[in-house]
């Protein structure tokens, strides 16, 4: 018998055409000019702390502080930096949810209430995501120039206004992922997804690369100019989208890749026929109208509940569990995300625009391991393995890293392995693991529920990213930053732990021959 997924994964390269190939690069580079944007915040943080607190102090007799010194927020630079940490929780918070329900109280009637990513997916299914994915863009680049670059061009600081504006700004672009994922979804099938998805995540990490690289070639301009570069591309890329982006391929005459998944090649031919008879009755009988989010967060996988439980939300410890265990990774991810540039400007002494050059080795390492992760998970046909193995020496590369000297060739080397590992783990569960969640039986053919399902696992993470930005800064003054590492590793070993103990965390796959005692060790609570 030949592996899972073989017959889907050529059919769908037979089906390939240049309109795959346009709408992968148009969505890709979308959605790393969304991730550019972002990046500019934090490749900019030390020179916004010099700007916002005083200067001269200790030469009050030269420079009169009143005059000097009038413009400034904050008279420390401990103060301005725990209100940067604000900022980062602000922005993830209203890029995942505004309004959460009480773990422990999660019922049907509080499931409405649920904003930011949880929202936003359920706009992607029941508008044309491509439109909502080019007024994102839009309104994300007023918001970024409103926050950086109209302030300093008219010396206007003021704490309330960089909060609400740097707020709508994470709403806004909280519109992004979901409808990426949902037009993506619409032209590539479940065949090599792991794959394609593992390849297409990557466009994060390109555009945290793109942000820092055009960051570091205009700072020495003043940051007020890397916030209006980034912001004028992704409005002029909002307009690539609305105009030239189709959301699905039957908008122009090709089939949908929904009638090419979950083909498995059979020894008996009449057996493959009737099943894939049995595939295309599925899908004509599928509902086509878009899901509730209470639906949706009932969906095997989204939420790991028994049989039982199942049916009775409400208290639900494994509820927690699955949302801890994606909450971990993106905690690190987008701490490194948010805050690598200034730690190795804090702690090596290093130039901001040569911190922000070097801190693309994370992503360039997050790039090859969701590239990479992709593939063997499609060729093992399983994806718990994959995690499991780079979640295990993740753990490893971030306790070498946080060793690491003031040497830029080794730092650049243990970041890119660090990112390799945790990086590459969190676009395989974020991309192709979500497509997998919202292509299940219980919604098989409807490909409009797959952006609520996205914004439900991705605004699930995002929730303990942004607490973990108000933390960051205060361990990092008040401990130092070996305690940050240390926080890191507890994490990603919090994640390992999870995923070995939750057993529907990715039920795709029966375990195939192929693998060692090790592997079964691992996976045998994880997959059925």
């Amino acid at each position: 018998m030949e592996g899972q997924g073989t017959l889907a994964a050529a059919s769908l390269r037979r089906s390939f055409t240049y309109q795959h190939v346009f709408v992968f690069v148009l969505t890709f580079f979308s959605y790393a000019l969304l991730h550019a944007s972002r990046k500019t915040f934090s490749n900019v943080k030390s020179t916004m702390i010099s700007t916002w607190t005083p200067e001269n102090l200790n030469q009050s007799d030269i420079f009169d502080n009143e005059t000097w010194n009038g413009h400034t927020m904050f008279h420390s630079h401990f103060a301005a930096e725990a209100f940067l940490g604000v900022l980062d929780a602000v922005f993830m918070s209203c890029y995942a949810i505004v309004s959460t329900p009480q773990w422990g109280k999660v019922v049907y009637s509080r499931l409405n209430d649920c904003k930011g990513l949880f929202i936003s997916g359920m706009l992607g299914d029941r508008y044309d995501p491509r439109i909502v994915l080019s007024v994102g863009m839009w309104g994300s680049a007023v918001m970024i120039f409103l926050f950086g670059t109209l302030t300093e061009w008219t010396q206007f600081y003021s704490t309330e206004f960089y909060v609400f504006v740097w707020m709508l700004n994470g709403f806004i672009q909280s519109a992004g992922w979901p409808a990426e994922v949902c037009i993506m979804a619409n032209w590539f099938g479940h065949g090599g997804r792991g794959f394609v998805l593992g390849l297409w995540a990557a466009c994060a990490s390109v555009g945290n690369i793109i942000g820092s690289e055009l960051c570091s070639s205009v700072l020495p301009y003043g940051y007020e100019n890397a916030f209006l570069v980034n912001a004028t591309f992704l409005f002029c890329g909002g307009f690539f989208v609305y105009y030239c982006l189709v959301s699905s391929p039957v908008e122009v005459g090709l089939p949908e890749p929904l009638e090419e998944v979950d083909v498995v090649r059979k020894d008996d031919d009449d057996d493959e026929e009737e099943l894939l008879n049995q595939t295309s009755s599925a899908l004509a009988a599928a509902p086509k109208n878009p899901i509730l989010l209470k639906q949706a967060v009932l969906l095997p996988g989204v939420i790991p509940v028994s049989s039982v439980q199942y049916r009775k939300v409400a208290y639900s410890n494994d509820l927690f569990q699955y949302s801890l265990a994606f909450a971990c990774l993106k905690l690190v991810n987008y701490s490194f995300f948010f805050w690598l540039p200034f730690y190795l400007t804090n702690n090596f002494g290093w130039p901001e625009y040569i911190a922000d050059h070097i801190s693309t080795w994370y992503d360039w390492g997050g790039i090859c391991g969701g590239v990479l992760g992709g593939i063997v998970s499609d060729w093992i046909g399983k994806r718990t393995p994959v995690v499991v193995a780079q979640l295990i020496f993740g753990v490893i590369a971030l306790s070498v890293y946080s060793k690491s000297p003031n040497d830029r060739k080794i730092n650049s080397i243990l970041m890119g392995v660090s990112g390799f590992f945790c990086s590459g783990a969190g676009n395989l569960i974020s991309a192709a693991v979500s497509a997998d969640l919202g292509r299940q039986k219980e919604v098989l053919g409807n490909a409009k529920a797959l952006s609520t399902v996205t914004g439900i696992v991705d605004g699930s993470g995002s929730v303990g990213a942004a607490f973990g930005q108000l933390i960051i800064p205060v361990m990092e003054v008040k401990i130092g930053w070996m305690s940050v590492f240390y926080l890191f590793i507890l994490l990603v070993s919090c994640l390992l732990r999870i995923a070995e103990k939750t057993r529907v965390l990715f039920p795709f796959l029966p375990i195939d021959s192929k693998f060692n005692m090790l592997y079964l060790y691992l996976s045998d609570e994880c997959i059925h």
